[in-house]
């Protein structure tokens, strides 16, 4: 049986695509179900000489004014299973293969592996958006990172519609970073991942706040965690809540920096000579650089939460989210975040990397940010 023709829906606005609510039309939008859908859109795409890009829930991008002047991908595959793997035990410590389709919710998959009695991945709790955005950015939070247990990616090439099964290592996994963002960008569309997660009734306890949070119990389960990382994340605005005001984001707007030991030494010297927010969070990590907060950065550098900018400003719960406030523009949204930039460069000499996919500007990221 043949797949449908593709429906192509011509100028779709970005700002009903995406969490931030701005960015100009999509040319045309396509929303195929399954891989053949995928790639008859894909072979229309290439006759028709189409510039394409994959979207995922819209939670990590920012969209400029004039929008895109091509062909949108939402891939919507959301299968899921669940299944032993071969010679597992059926003890506490059996592996169980994951394998989620791309267009699944990111956390619905979470709430399924925790309800089976999974670990490994439920510190990623409450983040928005689609499975098939997870390996992009190798996303993490609160002491782990997706990249820890995914074993394969699938994925169609663009160029060819042939289906391939790129493995982690082949992925080359960095913090918040992959080939995807780089080298392979526009090359494949996610249509799939796996996981290989543990059942198991102790969680991973890697985050100071979740360490504090149940020090005096026993030692918590991945279910217990989950509610305890979607309470943090909800006392921040960061989980996707109507009625809250602070809901128009594209979540952590910069990423936290990496720097040498002695920078962060450095740091911390001047901002206790210096009326900040208090000593700088430092996490030391397995390659000896040190990982500093981003948030803290920026409320030392002054600008507190709930800060405004006209229609722009500051999440009034947490400092990394840039907010928009109503009928913003991309154009309003990036002013704001390059003056942040610059003020927290000329202050600390740390220049901070934006974490949202900017897509449909003419410029370079530095030259969008200097």
């Amino acid at each position: 049986m043949h797949a449908p023709a593709p429906v192509l829906e011509p100028d779709v606005a970005f700002a009903g695509l995406t969490t931030l609510g701005v960015g100009g039309p999509a040319r045309y939008l396509a929303q195929p179900r399954s891989v053949p859908e995928l790639i008859g859109v894909l072979a229309l795409a290439r006759r028709r000489g189409l510039a394409v890009f994959v979207l995922g829930g819209g939670s990590n991008l920012l969209v400029s004014d004039a929008g895109f002047d091509g062909l949108v991908i939402r891939y919507g595959g959301a299968q899921l299973s669940l299944e032993p793997m071969s010679g597992g035990s059926s003890k506490t410590g059996e592996m169980l293969r994951v394998q989620a389709g791309a267009g699944l919710s990111w956390d619905r998959l979470v709430a399924r592996t925790v309800a089976a009695g999974v670990g490994g991945i439920e510190c990623l709790s409450g983040i928005p958006g689609a499975v098939g955005g997870a390996p992009i950015q190798n996303i993490g939070a609160y002491g782990q990172e997706v990249s820890e247990h995914l074993t394969a990616v699938h994925v169609i090439e663009c160029a060819s519609g042939r289906a391939r099964c790129l493995s982690a290592v082949d992925c080359e996994f960095g913090y918040r970073r992959s080939r995807f963002q780089h080298e392979w960008r526009g090359r494949y569309v996610v249509t799939g991942v796996e996981l290989k997660l543990p059942r198991t009734t102790r969680a991973t306890l890697r985050y100071d706040a979740l360490i504090q949070r149940f020090a005096s119990a026993s030692p918590p389960t991945p279910a217990a965690v989950r509610e305890a990382v979607l309470a943090i994340r909800r006392d921040k605005s960061m989980l996707l809540e109507p009625g809250d005001p602070n809901r128009r984001s594209a979540g952590s707007f910069f990423v936290n920096p990496q720097v040498p030991a002695g920078e962060a030494e450095r740091l911390a010297k001047g901002a206790r000579t210096q009326s900040v927010v208090g000593p700088p969070p430092r996490h030391v990590q397995a390659n000896g650089r040190v990982k500093l907060s981003a948030a803290w950065l920026i409320e030392a550098a002054g600008f507190r939460r709930g800060t405004r900018r006209g229609r722009v400003g500051l999440s009034s719960r947490h400092a990394l989210a840039l907010i928009n406030l109503g009928g913003a523009t991309a154009t309003e949204l990036l002013g704001f975040a390059r003056e942040i930039r610059g003020r927290v460069r000329e202050r600390f000499g740390i220049t901070l990397t934006p974490e949202p996919t900017l897509l449909g500007f003419a410029e370079d990221v530095d030259s969008l940010f200097d």
